[in-house]
Order: structure tokens, then C-alpha cells, then sequence
């Protein structure tokens, strides 16, 4: 059996329903998004919802699924917060659960936003040293906690489609082996299940999530999950532009 790990945020409540509805059987894990990417790394799993920019990271990656997670402008939940307009920000804090979203603050500080600021690695609790000059990066459901804490929010996705003009992938599903196709078709058809009925897959998942966000209007509206040739495009300049 094949172990797939998952990323335990709201936005991939779809995949996690398409395939505990399946009869694909595979040995299915959630984790945050920096573990996630650690597991398919280490061969502790052979499929992932991978961060981008966890591929290059990889012997072998091979993207199985035309399914991601991302989003064409903002996306709400990875955003730079600060007490300070970007020209100010002295140190960012790299939120522990990411590996995408850091990647992109620090692109963007050079090639768009042009601050030269210093990166620190974060640990849990790190949300309350966000002030003054030091500016920290939030992903995930919990930044809608800190919408109201700070005058200055940067929605990451957004600034990026202010760069280049292209929407964002953060994650997209990966494997870390050759797998046979007519797998890769079935998991791609529990995935596009749990899409396809996002009303059933909230009535079953959405309680473990508490949060602020009006979720159906979050998983229908904001979040992207086709991973389109143009969204290939735009994870193929992310790469070569952290590379």
C-alpha cells in the first residue's frame, strides 16, 4: 500500500475527502506543509501534496496529478504580517509550518519589493514577536487570527501576481518513485471527486477547523485547484527564480 501524506489545512479538505471515498487504498497521513515536504524527502512517504519549493530538493519528483493547491491573486492565508510598511521591516520571521511561502518572502524582498531584510527561522508561539521592525510570515487557517493585530498585511499570492502577472502554486502532488499510471489516474479521479462535491466534504470535515474564514466562499472562490499550463508557467519561474 502507498503512503501518501496530505497537508492538514482547510484548503486540501477536498483531496483528504476524494480519497477516504475511494477504493484506492493508500495509507494516508496529514501533516503541516514543512513536515509534509520532509516525509516525501526522506522517503517516509512516496506521495505528497508537496510544497513547490521542496522539488528541486528531490533525486526524482514526479508530478502525478493535475490538481494543486493555489491561487489566481490572494489567497488570505499566507500573508506577511508587520507593524511597519515593507520599507522598514528590518528582520521577517519565516513561519516554521512553511517552506513555499518562505521561499516566496524572500524572493520577493529581492526581485520585487527590493528590502534587504534578515530571515530568521521561527518555533512555535513566534506570532507574538512580530513587532516594531521585525515582521513575520503567517500561512495556513491560523492567519486569519492576526487580521485585526496588525495595520500592514501582505498577501503573498497577491504580491506575487503584482511581480509577474501569474496566479501561485504552493503545493501540488508529487511522488518521489515512478508510479504505475493507471494509479496515477485513479488517485487524480479521487481527487477531482473531493473537488466535485466540496458542499459533502465540508459537512464532514469543516468542524475540525476553527476558524473565521467563510469556508465555502474560501474553497470555491479563492483557492485554485486545476494546475493549468499557466500555473506550470508560474511554478517553473518560482523555481528558477530560488533556485
Amino acid at each position: 500500500m502507498l503512503k501518501v501524506c496530505s497537508i492538514s489545512y482547510l484548503n486540501s479538505i477536498p483531496f483528504v475527502y476524494g480519497l477516504e471515498n475511494s477504493d484506492i487504498g493508500v495509507d494516508l497521513s496529514l501533516e503541516i506543509p514543512s513536515v509534509c515536504g520532509q516525509k516525501l524527502i526522506k522517503n517516509e512517504v512516496d506521495l505528497a501534496l508537496l510544497p513547490v519549493a521542496v522539488i528541486p530538493s528531490l533525486d526524482f519528483a514526479d508530478v502525478v496529478s493535475p490538481y494543486c493547491i493555489s491561487s489566481d491573486g490572494a489567497v488570505q492565508t499566507v500573508c506577511l504580517f508587520s507593524q511597519v510598511p515593507l520599507e522598514q521591516i528590518k528582520t521577517i520571521l519565516l513561519d516554521y509550518h512553511s517552506i513555499t511561502s518562505n521561499a516566496l518572502v524572500k524572493l520577493l524582498s529581492k526581485y520585487f519589493w527590493k528590502i534587504q531584510a534578515d530571515f530568521k527561522k521561527s518555533e512555535i508561539n513566534f506570532e507574538s514577536k512580530i513587532s516594531g521592525n521585525t515582521a513575520g510570515v503567517i500561512i495556513g487557517d491560523r492567519a486569519y487570527k492576526y487580521r485585526d493585530d496588525f495595520p500592514f498585511i501582505y498577501d503573498l499570492s497577491y504580491e506575487w501576481k503584482k511581480f509577474c502577472g501569474l496566479p501561485f502554486v504552493f503545493a501540488c502532488w508529487v511522488s518521489n518513485k515512478p508510479l504505475d499510471s493507471s494509479f496515477k489516474k485513479a488517485f487524480s479521479s479521487a481527487l477531482k471527486y473531493g473537488i466535485s462535491n466540496l458542499d459533502l466534504a465540508l459537512s464532514e470535515k469543516s468542524d475540525t477547523f476553527c476558524t473565521q474564514i467563510d469556508k465555502i466562499k474560501y474553497l470555491k472562490e479563492v483557492i485554485n485547484y486545476d494546475l493549468t499550463d499557466e500555473k506550470r508557467k508560474s511554478m517553473h519561474m518560482f523555481l528558477d527564480l530560488i533556485s
